[in-house]
């Protein structure tokens, strides 16, 4: 194991895209929370991490050999508004490490001080949105979406204020990249040619090394496709982003930027749970809908590149086909959580359905599908005497019920971070209490394997219908 060995690709191939600035010290750094098995992945010594050498790294109050911190530069339509300048306002890109599988990921500091894009904010962030990205991140991670990834979260000791005092945190967050739509957006309105050409170049290189160089529609073509796939996740875990703005969707196809995020408890396609969403742009179902939208913008950045007409005409045909592209992925990730292939109608209807009497019947959106296997098995389950359940049994066919369940287990996790046990965590948390924090931890990075039983339950009645989340900002 080794310390830290970065590289720094982007501060070198793409300097005009971010102002390099220091991490600002805080005053005590404690660690609350370091993800051992990443800290491997990335060939770093958890031990050494954790000591206070590693701790002072983690805090940002001392920079690491090889690190280059720079604030990124990037612009974004926010609730489809441009703003054309945003930028890390609160973090830090270190640089990057090669991993042990000789994966180059960006290792970053979120709530490490105010840079250049700060717009007057404070730069830092409290223990509670630090620790809802760590417990989400991972949870996402660990039932098989692309995200990125936490790597520690530490105390800073000094005080943050919002619409009250909050005790301060710094996250250190793991991502294949932190470029995004709006990376692009800001190159297109403010820079020239050849600097949109360096930077699709480099994501070229990075994320698609075998697309053929100078095509920048086969680029859009492969970001949408990594979407489509990522947002087919989304919608088949339960998953509401909560704040889809461009500057929060990256070129590499993982999901970024976990603030007024949450899980559905019963299901409701037309869940929004941010503060600040009232009209509902970013609610549940919206998510392909949204995804088009944002890619029809990377696609306007992308097309000053553009070689020919027929480029155009691809762009195009790009964004049309995205929400059928969704659709189709998400309909077959939902037959794989039924047992079913998802080759035709019949299995299109019967998702639907399913859909429908959850809906219908505020059935829990994770629960019902992990209820399956036990309705296999025996087991008394919402749906035993539907004749949706007499339907989907023909439709499985002649499969010993054991093997069946077991495939469903599989697939149909027990844990999500649901939102009621995510709030008491982190209630606890700031008050010092870590227990259930690492609790919930342990459960979500472990989704399909049964924990306590409370771990499993829906949320309390009455506690959906006025629950937000909030960007913590």
């Amino acid at each position: 194991m080794v310390r830290w060995q970065f590289d720094n690709s982007f501060v070198r191939e793409l300097p005009w895209l971010g102002v390099r600035i220091d991490p600002v010290p805080v005053r005590a750094p404690e660690l609350l929370a370091l993800n051992e098995p990443l800290a491997r992945e990335l060939g770093l010594d958890p031990d050494w991490l954790g000591s206070d050498e590693g701790v002072a790294v983690l805090a940002g109050n001392v920079i690491a050999d090889g690190s280059e911190p720079i604030a990124q530069a990037y612009a974004g339509h926010q609730f489809g508004q441009l703003s054309p300048l945003l930028g890390d306002g609160r973090a830090h890109l270190l640089g990057e490490i090669v991993d042990v599988a000789g994966r180059r990921r960006d290792v970053a500091l979120k709530g490490s001080g105010p840079t250049p894009f700060s717009r007057a904010g404070d730069g830092r962030a409290a223990v509670g949105p630090v620790l809802r990205e760590f417990l989400v991140s991972e949870a996402m991670a660990a039932l098989g979406v692309p995200t990125t990834r936490s790597l520690a979260a530490v105390a800073t000791g000094e005080p943050v204020r919002r619409e009250r005092s909050r005790a301060g945190a710094v996250l250190t967050r793991v991502a294949a990249s932190h470029v995004r739509v709006g990376t692009v957006q800001l190159v297109a309105s403010r820079g020239g040619r050849q600097q949109l050409a360096e930077l699709v170049e480099y994501v070229r290189a990075r994320h698609y090394p075998d697309l053929p160089a100078d095509d920048p529609i086969a680029l859009l073509e492969a970001v949408a496709e990594r979407q489509a796939a990522l947002i087919a996740y989304w919608m088949a875990v339960g998953f509401v982003h909560g704040v889809m703005n461009t500057d929060n969707m990256t070129l590499s196809g993982e999901t970024i930027d976990y603030g007024p995020c949450a899980f559905l408890d019963g299901y409701d396609p037309h869940a929004v749970f941010s503060s600040i969403d009232s009209f509902g742009r970013y609610r549940f179902d919206a998510q392909p809908r949204i995804g088009a939208w944002n890619l029809a913008r990377l696609a306007e950045a992308l097309l000053p590149l553009a070689n020919t007409d027929d480029d155009v005409t691809r762009a195009t045909e790009v964004i049309d086909e995205f929400e059928d592209r969704c659709e189709g992925l998400r309909l077959h990730r939902l037959c794989t959580k039924l047992g079913l292939n998802g080759t035709g109608y019949q299995d299109a209807a019967l998702v639907a359905d399913l859909l429908q009497l959850m809906e219908a019947g505020g059935l829990d959106f994770t629960g019902t599908f992990r209820s399956l296997s036990g309705l296999l098995r025996g087991v008394p389950a919402p749906l035993a005497q539907s004749t949706w359940a007499e339907r989907w049994r023909d439709r499985l066919g002649p499969i010993d019920p054991e093997t069946a369940a077991r495939r469903l287990d599989a697939v149909n996790p027990v844990h999500i971070p649901r939102n009621h046990l995510v709030e008491n965590a982190l209630a606890h948390a700031e008050l010092g209490d870590m227990t259930a924090f690492h609790e919930l931890l342990s459960a979500v990075q472990a989704p399909f394997q049964p924990r306590a039983t409370y771990l499993a339950e829906p949320a309390p009645n009455g506690f959906t219908a006025d629950y937000v989340t909030y960007c913590g900002t």
